[in-house]
């Protein structure tokens, strides 16, 4: 699995489809090629102090692997950003709110692949 180490690759899945959970929040971009799907994690110091936020980036590392190994997509870039109850969660659970995730940004990137004509308008 391939990482997200760029500014400009974070800010662009900021851009993208939001999915907002108790334990992170996922930001996903269609990227529109076939690459290997990647992964970027973000974990604020509003989280905790330095161990917890690295244990909650260890963690969500490892669901991410589990998941987006097997449920991602090619060409999408996935950014987590991390939530406190990220800390104390069971790992199952985890796992279980990324499939989650991962599902619902793939039914709501459905529609905004294609752009939508808009009504109305000076010409319409």
């Amino acid at each position: 699995m391939q990482r997200l180490k760029r500014r400009a690759d974070f800010l662009a899945a900021a851009a993208g489809a939001r999915v907002s959970l108790p334990a992170f929040m996922m930001q996903a971009r269609d990227r529109r090629d076939h690459a290997a799907p990647r992964i970027g994690l973000t974990v604020t110091r509003k989280t905790g102090n330095a161990v917890e936020r690295n244990r909650i980036r260890r963690r969500l590392r490892e669901a991410a692997r589990t998941v987006v190994g097997s449920a991602g997509r090619a060409g999408f870039d996935y950014v987590l950003v991390a939530r406190r109850p990220a800390l104390d969660a069971p790992f199952p659970a985890l796992v279980s709110e990324l499939e989650q995730a991962v599902g619902r940004v793939h039914r709501s990137s459905r529609g905004a692949r294609a752009p939508r004509a808009r009504d109305g308008g000076a010409d319409g």
